[in-house]
């Protein structure tokens, strides 16, 4: 019980990460829902070449009409990269490793990248981001040399409370990069190397109606910012199942979309839901962080750009599920699992 009333102090500095972000503006195109989907085997580089008859899409169940389609590659349209090294979440030990991994597959082919990429870095002072794209990954990878970690004053042994401030600087972390993204052209996608911030739920974890929709809150807007900013999240877990901070797929029981306060747990704004929902991948049960971030990279090649018109919501914040399947057997279709309307 004494776990569960420490928490309920700390969770409304949490939630209202959130709440100092601007909320999210309509444009014109508003009601126009864009869905950047990647198909292929469960394992296995994008494929190329479907068409739209292919495709099949649904909003909370029903049947919606595609009014656009393309095919895309990224020698067509622009992807960047954010490879973001955690040293908030990573034990420091490993952050080291960590680092190497990325630098070895930077080094790779020459050091050629198939996508302008640069570097950002979590700490405890928040977040670092080198503001310059690049396909040289020689440069990075030594650019990457001259990036400190220092000594954190937050460690996964400080329990709950540093907890909580590890979770109030990731969320924070999650807001700034989609706002840099917002002002970037095309696709970006977000590599995280990070075993992920405390999920901060469980049986013995109680909320009440006020933190559940201040947590909601959270939700909506994190799930706004990174569809409008045209963001996917891939979470590379370096330190392998062993050692994550629940069982390895604790996270599984939080990848459903929420439609209400009263559905929400802090565990909706983790990392892994985060990617799962956005699109991207949770990548873990190796060590091997270079195979990874290359895996991520042939993920980015090719996708199908589709659109539908937004329905109409009776209230704020309502939530849409969306699903795309593809009438080929052997062949998943990954894209965002939902967006929020607004009336």
């Amino acid at each position: 019980m004494r776990t569960c009333l420490l928490l309920a102090a700390l969770l409304p500095s949490i939630a209202t990460v959130s709440a100092q972000q601007a909320a999210p503006q309509a444009g014109p195109d508003s009601r126009i829902v864009r869905l950047d989907v990647v198909v292929g085997p469960k394992s296995g580089p994008p494929t190329t070449g479907l068409q739209q008859q292919d495709f099949t899409l649904t909003d909370n169940k029903s049947p919606r009409t595609i009014t656009s389609f393309k095919a895309v590659s990224s020698a067509q349209e622009p992807v960047e990269v954010i490879l973001l090294l955690d040293a908030v979440n990573i034990d420091f030990s490993r952050v080291a490793y960590a680092r190497q991994e990325m630098q070895k597959f930077l080094k790779a082919d020459g050091g050629h990248l198939a996508h302008p990429t640069t570097i950002a870095l979590l700490t405890d002072k928040g977040t670092q981001i080198q503001k310059d794209f690049s396909s040289d990954g020689n440069a990075l990878s030594s650019s990457l040399d001259h990036e400190t970690t220092g000594l954190r004053e937050i460690r996964r042994s400080t329990g709950i409370w540093g907890a909580n401030e590890r979770v109030q600087i990731s969320l924070a972390a999650v807001h700034e990069l989609a706002s840099y993204a917002s002002k970037r052209p095309g696709r970006t996608i977000i590599l995280w190397v990070s075993p992920g911030w405390p999920l901060l739920s469980g049986p013995r974890i109680n909320l009440d109606s006020k933190q559940q929709q201040q947590i909601f809150r959270n939700v909506v807007a994190l799930s706004t910012e990174l569809r409008q900013a045209n963001v996917v999240v891939y979470n590379l877990n370096p330190l392998g199942p062993g050692e994550n901070l629940l069982r390895a797929n604790y996270y599984e029981e939080f990848l459903k979309g929420v439609s209400k306060p009263s559905q929400t747990d802090l565990a909706d704004t983790s990392l892994q839901v985060l990617a799962t929902q956005s699109g991207g991948l949770v990548i873990q049960g190796t060590s091997d962080v270079s195979a990874m971030i290359a895996r991520c990279f042939d993920d980015a090649r090719a996708w199908y750009e589709i659109t539908f018109d937004m329905p109409g919501a009776e209230q704020p914040n309502e939530y849409h599920h969306v699903s795309v399947t593809v009438d080929k057997p052997g062949l998943i279709a990954r894209t965002r699992d939902g967006y929020y309307a607004q009336p």
